[in-house]
């Protein structure tokens, strides 16, 4: 894997650039779908091209599940699996320790699980956990880590830093003592956690940073913290973190998180909003979110966002799209979910044109005042 910066912004730390893989080349900042169980959910690989996805997520819990590592290996791979031949990237299952924290136990070794889907019991180390994304063959890989909830006592946030550096320099070190299955390179991105004191989150980047991963994720935001205290921690972080190397905010998030990261100097961004939201009836448009499950739209003959460039808003009715939802049609949970990803797709690629013409301040307060006033009250 390779990454150049390709320009900086003149006025705040925002910057465009350019990530090489085997797979592909990913223009930076770059917003990834979540295809937890290597799927997008409803979405077929070729209409995620069609819709400039140039690297998508997916989960190394839920693919260790099913379909398991045999079948996963048998495919040769998760981009032969899901014929999806661009980058991709895998999370370690890292998450689950935080979400799924009623059945898992942690220690020094690593953390123990009972599958949410069986209650079988699992062990995930550093090193399995690398061994898993082996298998899996994807693009860029992450180590095992704890992200801390929020609030947490500052003593377990220490402890658990510490935790995640030793794990971190586990896997950096089986890393080197295995190889790709697959024919094509992966990276591993070291994951900097924290929470919001900003001494921990110093000095546990810093020792990542001395490990000299291929990248850097900043872990343990958006957890239920205030969004000035993320945003304090990605100022820390644009001045700890090398500048030559990708980073990522993990698990974020509404429009207006991502243009105010990459104000601080974050490239790369994950998040199960658009997709979720979208099978609730929620999509997103240059003047806010609607529901379409609202009545007031069974009339509504117009887009979704008038004169937006994708293929859901110049085929497809707001009462048209209701319509489906309101009966149980899938392809109405399809086209939101399109829809949603095109608007993402659109807003980190504009990002990327005004980051280029040093125009990105203006065009951030313009469409953030006019995105937000078209929210429902």
């Amino acid at each position: 894997m390779k990454f150049r910066v390709s320009h900086k912004d003149n006025r705040t730390a925002a910057r465009t650039g350019i990530l090489e893989t085997d797979h592909g080349t990913v223009p930076t900042p770059v917003f990834m779908p979540v295809g937890t169980r290597a799927s997008v959910k409803s979405v077929e690989a070729s209409e995620l091209k069609a819709e400039q996805v140039h690297i998508i997520l997916a989960n190394t819990y839920h693919l260790y599940l099913k379909p398991g590592n045999d079948i996963m290996r048998a495919a040769g791979g998760i981009h032969s699996f899901m014929q999806w031949n661009q980058p991709l990237l895998t999370d370690s299952g890292g998450y689950q320790v935080y979400s799924l924290s009623e059945l898992r136990s942690i220690s020094e070794e690593g953390v123990r699980f009972k599958s949410h889907l069986d209650g079988s019991k699992l062990f995930f180390t550093p090193e399995n956990v690398i061994d898993t994304q082996r298998i899996i063959g994807s693009d860029i890989m992450m180590p095992l880590d704890e992200c801390p909830p929020w609030p947490a006592e500052k003593s377990y946030v220490e402890t658990s830093g510490a935790m995640t550096v030793r794990w971190a320099e586990r896997a950096r070190s089986h890393l080197e003592k295995t190889a790709p299955l697959y024919g094509h390179s992966q990276a591993l991105f070291g994951i900097t956690q924290g929470g919001t004191y900003a001494d921990v989150r110093e000095w546990t980047t810093r020792e990542l940073v001395d490990l000299d991963f291929d990248g850097y994720s900043i872990g343990g935001m958006a957890v239920g913290e205030p969004a000035e205290e993320m945003y304090r921690m990605l100022e820390l972080s644009h001045t700890l973190l090398p500048e030559h190397k990708p980073r990522y905010l993990m698990g974020v998030g509404t429009p207006e998180n991502i243009l105010n990261a990459i104000e601080r100097g974050v490239d790369m961004f994950d998040c199960v909003i658009p997709t979720r939201e979208a099978r609730n009836g929620r999509v997103y448009t240059r003047n806010g979110y609607i529901n379409l499950r609202s009545a007031k739209f069974a009339r509504d003959f117009r887009p979704i966002d008038e004169g937006f460039p994708n293929h859901v808003c110049r085929t497809y009715s707001r009462a048209y799209i209701r319509h489906l939802l309101n009966v149980g049609e899938i392809l109405g949970l399809k086209l939101c979910t399109m829809h949603n990803i095109s608007f993402y797709m659109w807003l980190t690629r504009t990002a990327r044109e005004h980051i280029e013409q040093d125009t990105f301040s203006e065009w951030k307060l313009e469409f953030l005042e006019t995105f937000n006033a078209g929210q429902p009250a």
